[in-house]
């Protein structure tokens, strides 16, 4: 591992966008900075993981925590529907990138965050589904109220699930999402709801950290608290690893 130890080495899924800064107009690899200060704030080392072809192994290999970041509408065809009209902006590529990085981080038994797209993926990536369009099943914008605005929500988690034992049972969240999870991956726990049955969280209990929440704990006005837990829990995985001696992406899951 490249971990010291002391400060794990967090892995953040990007964005692969054009866009412009100074005289540049081309194509960058882009994460709200947000992330990655929220893993710094943490106590991990925040390493960007742009999607590309090949490197699954190698980046798995040198992290101790990975967090699969939102972004984009997941392409409808990985979990076998046909697109919604509201379904817009897909990334196949970053799609397919990030379901490579979580089959190796789920083998290695790394700690794992998704964010809201990162809660859909891994339901999806797990054999789920999703709603394409969350104000055809709620009636509302509660959840995205208007672009670029973040909405705020009331959830409610279970007890005794790793969300509960990090948050508590009952808090407010900001949101911004238009879809949300369906058909629960076999594998998944359900652990948080909003006010309107919205599915807000999910975890999967085989494993020692692998939690996907669908609001944005890295804004200002999120908690830290589940950025710390992962860093925590990351440390324990550098730790494991350097008293082994060995680099356990080679160990049976």
């Amino acid at each position: 591992m490249v971990s010291n130890g002391s400060n794990p080495i967090i892995g953040l899924t990007t964005y692969a966008e054009r866009a412009q800064t100074g005289v540049w107009d081309t194509d960058f690899a882009l994460l709200p900075f947000n992330y990655v200060d929220a893993v710094s704030r943490a106590g991990g080392v925040p390493v960007l993981l742009p999607p590309v072809e090949n490197g699954v192994e190698e980046a798995v290999a040198a992290l101790d925590g990975l967090v699969i970041s939102g972004g984009a509408d997941i392409d409808p065809a990985a979990y076998d529907q046909p697109p919604h009209p509201a379904t817009t902006g897909t990334r196949p590529g970053r799609d397919g990138w990030e379901m490579r990085l979580l089959e190796r981080a789920l083998d290695r038994d790394l700690p794992v965050l998704g964010v809201c797209r990162g809660a859909q993926v891994l339901n999806v990536a797990l054999g789920g589904s999703l709603h394409q369009h969350l104000p055809d099943v709620v009636g509302n914008d509660t959840h995205r109220p208007e672009p670029a605005v973040f909405g705020t929500i009331r959830v409610r988690l279970a007890e005794g699930s790793l969300a509960a034992r990090v948050l508590g049972t009952d808090g407010k969240v900001p949101c911004y999402h238009h879809q949300a999870l369906d058909r629960i991956a076999p594998a998944l726990d359900v652990s948080g709801w909003a006010d309107d049955g919205t599915v807000e969280a999910v975890e999967l209990p085989t494993h020692r950290f692998v939690l996907g929440v669908q609001w944005h704990p890295e804004q200002d006005s999120g908690d830290p608290r589940l950025f710390e837990a992962l860093v925590a829990a990351a440390l324990r995985t550098a730790s494991r690893s350097e008293a082994s001696g060995t680099d356990d992406s080679q160990e049976a899951p």
